[in-house]
């Protein structure tokens, strides 16, 4: 399963579309200690984000693999519906 979408988001999250539809935003925060990803902390740099071959990357080369995105990501409709008010 490939990225075919990413973007960057503010508070270190990004947004991932997959080759087979699924979108969702992945918090980037809990990796941000861990030694090469501490460069993303620097929010230029983090907003740098891209894709190569088939992972979300960075021109330093960290990266994040897809089935990682996959299994931590917060699907877009689940965003969407956690703000709905269904008490009308």
């Amino acid at each position: 399963m490939d990225v075919k979408v990413v973007k960057p988001l503010p508070d270190y999250r990004i947004y991932v579309e997959i080759e087979d539809g699924r979108q969702g935003v992945f918090d980037m925060k809990p990796y941000l200690d861990r030694g090469v990803f501490r460069e993303l902390k620097d929010v230029h740099y983090f907003n740098q984000v891209g894709i190569l071959f088939v992972a979300v990357a960075w021109p330093h080369e960290q990266d994040i693999a897809p089935e990682t995105l996959i299994e931590e990501m917060v699907p877009v409709e689940a965003i969407h519906d956690s703000g709905n008010d269904k008490s009308e």
